[in-house]
């Protein structure tokens, strides 16, 4: 009885994909979509497909989900609390998946903007990866 007690406590913590750190991520998505100015519906589809691939959703929710974060990504002051609950809900290489598929939000409009490069370079260190896991990151994206 004890050593199953001993063995959950020791037991890496699971990664919570709780609707905080789902919306967290969609606000982030839009965020970066949003850097260069211009917001259109091709980022939007594109970030509907990589939320309901992440979290296996149906369109419609992933939809849904984008809309609200929407909503709350006009009202946050920073990107830190966006990135505070992803790093709170997800093991480091889980985060080096998470900014894949924020490069493949930033490439989904064919173009690389200065503002969306120094976005992308701040959420990697605010996740805690550093500029080459956010290069391979990139590169991963490019190839898809």
């Amino acid at each position: 009885m004890f050593d199953a007690f001993l063995r959950l406590l020791m037991a890496p913590a699971p990664a919570r994909h709780d609707p905080e750190a789902k919306l967290a991520l969609a606000a982030l998505m839009v965020r970066v979509a949003k850097a260069d100015g211009t917001y259109d519906q091709e980022e939007r589809d594109q970030i509907d497909r990589v939320l309901a691939a992440q979290f296996g959703l149906v369109p419609a929710a992933a939809a849904m989900l984008r809309s609200d974060a929407e909503a709350l990504e006009a009202e946050a002051p920073d990107t830190v609390r966006f990135t505070r609950v992803l790093k709170e809900s997800f093991p480091l290489e889980a985060r080096a998946k998470l900014m894949e598929a924020l490069w493949e939000i930033v490439l989904s409009d064919g173009a690389r903007d200065d503002d969306e490069e120094s976005l992308m370079r701040l959420v990697a260190s605010l996740l805690g990866l550093t500029d080459v896991d956010s290069a391979l990151a990139r590169q991963r994206a490019e190839k898809e």
